[in-house]
């Protein structure tokens, strides 16, 4: 059964967001021509996007969508949870490896028209959750969250995803060598890497690239992986996942859990979604089935 028609929502836009294209006429064309009744939130910092999402379900929105990227994205998405409104991606970010994962047209009025089509269909997705912080990509410690921190806002305006490719060149110069202790649900280990991720979505930023075959954005399950090093046996294991290998070597660790703890000596800073929010050690759990978003209707096997 198709969703009702959506008679009002709300578009949180990030003015700073990465991309150089007139969003408001294209907006307001395509939802006129909808006849639905639409306003816009602009965010300043970080945190608006979460409190004006939680604003736009106590006003009585129907459907509320977040114009940027990942990030824009995350916050949006962690005001939603625990509320039967759907989320809808206007992908408009340097990444947006998001809509990537989950069909959702790359440009604007395409997307746009998406949120208002009458056979789309709203999949419910498990987020995870750091505190009151939540993510829907992943999160990640050590060289990601260096790569990520190194890319300047400037230089993602300019260059987009190249600047992360230019970070993680930088970062490598000096990679840091870390010690990891993770209790894994009831498991404890402890291992040596580069950086430890926890994935709710594999997806790395095109379409059938992805971190591990077995990552889904639906199970109820986080994905933890241990990146050991950067080198050839990395590489190999990588392509391994995007050939949907399961045997993937060993300088790729990976659990699947419903909730972890992450120590690391040195302390390490840690990233979700793009988006620095704090420092291990920390406690990630997964919260399924937390949030509707509005995708693309699947395609029946012929």
């Amino acid at each position: 059964m198709n969703p009702p028609r959506i008679l009002r929502l709300q578009v949180i836009l990030n003015p700073a967001a990465g991309q150089d294209e007139a969003v408001l006429p294209t907006l307001n064309r395509v939802f006129r021509e909808a006849d639905i009744e639409w306003d816009v939130s602009l965010t300043h910092e970080r945190g608006d996007a979460r409190r004006l999402a939680r604003e736009a379900v106590q006003a009585g929105a129907e459907l509320v969508a977040a114009y940027g990227g990942d990030g824009t994205v995350m916050e949006t998405a962690s005001g939603l949870v625990g509320s039967d409104v759907p989320l809808g991606i206007l992908p408009g970010g340097t990444a947006n490896v998001m809509a990537i994962e989950l069909g959702v047209p790359r440009e604007l009025e395409a997307a746009a028209r998406l949120l208002l089509a009458p056979d789309v269909e709203r999949r419910a997705l498990d987020v995870g959750r750091v505190g009151e912080e939540h993510f829907l990509l992943r999160l990640g410690t050590g060289f990601e969250a260096v790569v990520i921190e190194g890319a300047e806002r400037e230089l993602k305006d300019r260059m987009g995803t190249l600047a992360y490719i230019l970070s993680a060149i930088k970062a490598l110069r000096e990679p840091p060598q870390t010690t990891y202790r993770l209790l894994l649900d009831d498991e404890s280990v402890q291992i040596e890497g580069m950086s430890c991720l926890v994935a709710n979505s594999g997806n790395l930023g095109l379409p059938g690239l992805a971190l591990h075959p077995k990552i889904d954005v639906s199970d109820g399950l986080l994905d933890v992986v241990v990146i050991r090093q950067v080198d050839f046996d990395t590489l190999i294991s990588l392509a391994a996942s995007v050939a949907g290998v399961e045997n993937v070597p060993e300088s790729l660790p990976h659990w699947q859990v419903r909730r972890v703890r992450i120590e690391s000596d040195p302390v390490q800073d840690v990233q979700a979604d793009g988006e620095m929010i704090g420092e291990t050690p920390i406690e990630v759990e997964v919260v399924p089935q937390a949030l509707q978003v509005v995708v693309p209707a699947r395609q029946e096997a012929e």
